[in-house]
């Protein structure tokens, strides 16, 4: 496969808006730029509004078998792990990710204990990035969080992956506003692309490869014993 050719990769966007569908989310107005630019390269593009779906609160795969009367997220959770790149996008409230953001976090979270064919756990060799949009300050502080979470969990994140809109620091207009200046702006546009970009070039290098060699990373090995102990930096000196 050409290292250009992207047409059999897959990206998920999850939009964490609080907004339920049909209404306007200027988080998923930024979000579709880069989803276009994707979609323009080939690669198949899903997307979860996960304000749309009962997500039960909680960290284990399946809440119905934890209390919960009902529970989505089994189900989407099969949508997000066939997918080489995961984008979270998020609204700003009070300087912190959306309430929906953090759910959808916790939930990946339930799953990172399980484990892919080479033994690694679940998420490794699959992508992530972040967007963020709002009206007030706190992209780099969400991204920072979001982008430390996917890769705790496992996702390889690359160089800049985020971008992010904000307008003027207090009450004033959103990404899709009119006269905002959101989708001229020549910033959130580069770091759109870039982010974009980046994005698709890592997944194909790990799509090529392979994923993340399985040596020293392999879970399994440490539960049976056959893990490579760390060596006592002290040893030579006894």
């Amino acid at each position: 496969m050409p290292r250009n050719d992207f047409s059999d990769l897959t990206a998920m966007f999850v939009n964490c808006t609080l907004k339920p569908s049909p209404l306007q989310s200027h988080t998923q107005g930024l979000m579709d730029r880069s989803m276009a630019l994707m979609r323009r390269q080939g690669v198949t593009v899903d997307l979860i509004r996960a304000v749309d779906h009962n997500i039960a609160p909680g960290v284990q795969p399946d809440m119905t078998e934890h209390g919960a009367e009902s529970d989505e997220w089994p189900d989407l959770f099969a949508r997000i792990i066939t997918a080489d790149v995961l984008v979270i996008g998020t609204p700003i409230w009070l300087g912190q990710k959306s309430s929906v953001a953090s759910r959808v976090i916790e939930r990946l979270y339930a799953q990172s204990g399980e484990l892919n064919d080479q033994g690694q756990y679940i998420y490794y060799g699959r992508v992530g990035g972040c967007i963020v949009t709002g009206n007030e300050d706190g992209v780099k502080h969400i991204a920072m969080s979001t982008l430390y979470s996917l890769q705790h969990l496992g996702y390889v994140i690359p160089p800049q992956a985020d971008a992010g809109w904000i307008g003027e620091v207090g009450p004033g207009p959103s990404y899709l506003d009119e006269d905002s200046g959101g989708p001229e702006n020549d910033f959130t546009n580069r770091n759109t692309s870039f982010l974009t970009w980046n994005l698709l070039h890592l997944a194909r290098l790990l799509r090529d490869n392979g994923g993340i060699p399985a040596e020293g990373n392999v879970a399994t090995e440490w539960v049976d014993g056959t893990a490579d102990p760390l060596p006592d930096p002290n040893a030579d000196s006894k």
